[in-house]
């Protein structure tokens, strides 16, 4: 079971070329893939902030996509503690980090950040 950063969510939306060919397979093979309720917030924000053009109703969208929606959990809050590393990182990728942690799945990231802690349930999306 995967679950998709933010980045890498848009990329599978816009169907963009730098989604890996390998990462590709993998996504369309998966029986799960996740979206977190944490990507729906940052692009809701980041969208109010004319940083970004996403669909208005970005829940749907994911869902006809076939991705599931992933809640934020108390647990999962509580599992950033487990990665100190990331304390300065940005606050959405290190919720994610958790709730892959959390919930055992894997974050399909481009992140390199993210990708330079190898964490054994990181994929990188570029590959």
């Amino acid at each position: 079971m995967l679950l998709l950063d933010t980045q890498v969510a848009l990329w599978v939306l816009a169907a963009y070329p730098r989604l890996g060919a390998r990462t590709t397979e993998v996504i369309e093979s998966a029986t799960v893939v996740h979206v977190s309720a944490a990507t729906v917030w940052e692009l809701t924000i980041k969208s109010m902030l004319g940083e970004i053009d996403v669909p208005e109703d970005l829940v749907t969208t994911f869902e006809v996509e076939g991705f599931e929606l992933l809640d934020v959990a108390p647990e999962h809050a509580a599992a950033l503690r487990r990665f100190p590393e990331l304390r300065r990182h940005d606050p959405f990728d290190r919720l994610l980090v958790a709730q892959s942690f959390t919930m055992g799945l894997q974050l399909v990231t481009a992140d390199r950040i993210l990708l330079a802690q190898d964490y054994p349930f990181t994929v990188d999306a570029r590959n």
